[in-house]
């Protein structure tokens, strides 16, 4: 049993360590190539587990393999635009200028129904809506609106306003978090007069964000019962 307990995890940490070698992508969002790396190397991690008489190098070595493979493709896919769509595929425009091309979605094998749903995963219920739609390597529909139905921007609107980024975590469960002060362009000092100024200390805290301009949001740790 203690056997089948180390083999397991051996190869958890195998198998996060490759899948983190190979990006942080969704599953939605994989390419083919990474999506089939990725079944080949859950596949290959249960052999070892499911028979002790095969020895765990011969799980481990495999899955290295592929996932060194996948890598040299990612970088070759990134030298080569030929080879990028021989692996990867081209994305394929489905409607445009309002009008749907049926050829097309014959070809990607799309149903209907199929687009309609891929619709209302960009918030479009109808189908007139849509300028220009196309299907990504990945499988993802990317829509874009006909002008009449975008939301109205602040651009639209003449408004406008310096673009600062969103805030940062400064103070996460009582800890300091010392790139989110760096990123947010905020000193300790800063932190040291807000946390006066509230008369509590960092521990008291269970969550601090705040932005570039000082404009932050507090919520205490829950046996202090307070937000500010």
């Amino acid at each position: 049993m203690s056997i089948v307990f180390i083999r397991a995890v051996i190869l958890y940490i195998i198998v996060i360590f490759s899948i983190r070698l190979m990006g942080k992508r969704q599953i939605g969002e994989l390419q083919p190539s990474e999506l089939v790396i990725t079944i080949l190397v859950s596949n290959i991690a249960t052999l070892p587990l499911e028979d002790l008489n095969i020895p765990l190098v011969m799980g481990i070595i495999p899955i290295l393999s592929l996932v060194c493979f996948e890598v040299i493709m990612s970088w070759l896919t990134l030298k080569s635009r030929r080879l990028r769509h021989i692996v990867s595929g081209f994305p394929k425009v489905i409607i445009k200028d309002g009008i749907v091309d049926q050829k097309v979605l014959k070809d990607l094998r799309f149903s209907v129904d199929d687009l309609m749903t891929a619709l209302r995963g960009n918030n479009i219920f109808d189908i007139k809506e849509v300028q220009f739609a196309v299907v990504e390597t990945n499988g993802n529909v990317s829509v874009y609106q006909k002008y009449e139905y975008r939301n109205v921007t602040n651009g639209d609107m003449s408004f406008s306003n310096k673009s600062i980024n969103p805030p940062e975590i400064i103070v996460s469960d009582g800890k300091i978090v010392k790139k989110g002060l760096e990123a947010a362009g905020l000193s300790s000092s800063w932190l040291r007069e807000l946390t006066e100024r509230k008369h509590i200390t960092t521990e008291d805290i269970y969550l601090l964000t705040a932005d570039s301009t000082g404009n932050y949001n507090l919520i205490k740790r829950s046996s202090s019962n307070g937000q500010s």
